[in-house]
């Protein structure tokens, strides 16, 4: 889902000394068997990153091994620094899927120390690169979102400049007037955007237009890499931050506590697994399992309000809430008699009574 960047890549692969390349549409397969597990998993890692990059890399990586395979590879080189997680997220899905292939690391192999050396490098050779000097931020484009790091962002005191965004509308400069979104849920997937059924792929792209138009999207962040370093990065992910906040408030009516509590501390370790480039540990297709019974019951309609960048619900139902207005209404009701609560909390509060009375007694 790089979109424009894939245009001159042939004409690049073989001026710069390739035999063959391939330029294959995988976003399908992007959304389906990556996007929409983590989602439904709720997994964002440490509070903020909707994993972006994390789960594009292992799909890249499977396609990776299958060329190599077709094509009788001995090896699979990739271009990550050796300070970031993308190497160790490339690296790991070989090791999953193809063991005995060899893997080339140029900037760990190579006098390659920067970005800014492997600017010099690619200019002396006159292989052409998107990042400059004036402009040497790292990114990362795909369907879900554009990532940002490295330049004036190495220092978190400074701000994100408006023209640092290529996706969304910066919020001030977003429509005064908000707009609202309705998106349907099928067993915690979502399959309509504003009553239109929409494919997986086309879901994604028309619900970037619309949010982004509305500066939604935007997250920066500080974040622990796997490597042990922090690192600040800002995230362009409008899509995304809608259909995580409208699939979370579904939840909200369709999943009992008991449930979406366990879930939660599910979702940490899921996020983690992403992040940290394991997607084909069995942990994870374990975790899968449990998510997908959760979302048996997570169906129905959301509405979501976009306003200069912040996303609020505005309203869900479903044929599955466990919301019950004759059990919650503050007006009279005969759901139990009330004086019982007296002896729950008797009960529930035993061990705190205990506890303080031994406290007086000592």
């Amino acid at each position: 889902g790089q979109g424009e960047e894939l245009e001159p890549l042939n004409e690049k692969a073989i001026k710069t000394g390739a035999t063959k390349i391939y330029i294959e549409d995988v976003k399908e397969e992007f959304v389906t068997e990556f996007i929409w597990p983590t989602l439904k998993a709720g997994a964002v890692y440490e509070g903020k990153y909707l994993l972006g990059t994390s789960f594009a890399r292992p799909l890249i990586a499977k396609r990776l091994v299958e060329i190599a395979r077709k094509e009788g590879a001995e090896a699979i080189a990739h271009g990550a620094t050796g300070k970031g997680n993308d190497q160790v997220r490339f690296e790991l899905t070989v090791k999953a899927l193809a063991p005995d292939l060899k893997i080339v690391a140029p900037w760990r192999e190579w006098d390659i120390r920067s970005r800014e050396d492997a600017i010099d490098y690619a200019t002396a050779r006159n292989i052409p690169v998107p990042v400059k000097k004036d402009r040497p931020y790292s990114m990362d484009r795909n369907l879900w979102h554009l990532s940002h790091e490295g330049a004036d962002l190495e220092s978190p005191w400074n701000e994100p400049q408006n023209d640092l965004f290529m996706i969304c509308t910066p919020p001030e400069q977003a429509p005064d007037k908000p707009e609202y979104v309705e998106i349907e849920f099928e067993k915690g997937i979502p399959v309509k955007l504003n009553g239109e059924a929409l494919g997986p792929v086309e879901m994604i792209e028309k619900l970037n237009t619309i949010a982004a138009a509305h500066g939604v999207g935007i997250c920066d962040m500080v974040e622990n890499r796997l490597v042990g370093m922090k690192s600040r990065g800002v995230y362009e992910t409008p899509a995304g931050t809608v259909l995580y906040a409208a699939h979370r408030e579904l939840e909200y009516l369709c999943l009992d506590r008991a449930t979406m509590h366990y879930k939660e501390m599910i979702a940490l370790r899921y996020a983690e697994l992403v992040y940290d480039g394991v997607w084909y540990h069995p942990l994870r297709k374990a975790i899968d399992a449990f998510v997908d019974v959760t979302q048996e019951t997570v169906t129905g309609l959301v509405r979501m309000k976009l306003f200069k960048g912040s996303v609020t619900p505005a309203g869900a139902k479903s044929p599955y809430s466990l919301y019950n207005e004759e059990f919650s209404t503050f007006g009279r009701d005969e759901v139990y008699n009330q004086k019982d609560a007296e002896g729950f909390i008797n009960l529930f509060g035993l061990p705190m009574k205990v506890r303080a009375l031994m406290e007086q007694k000592s």
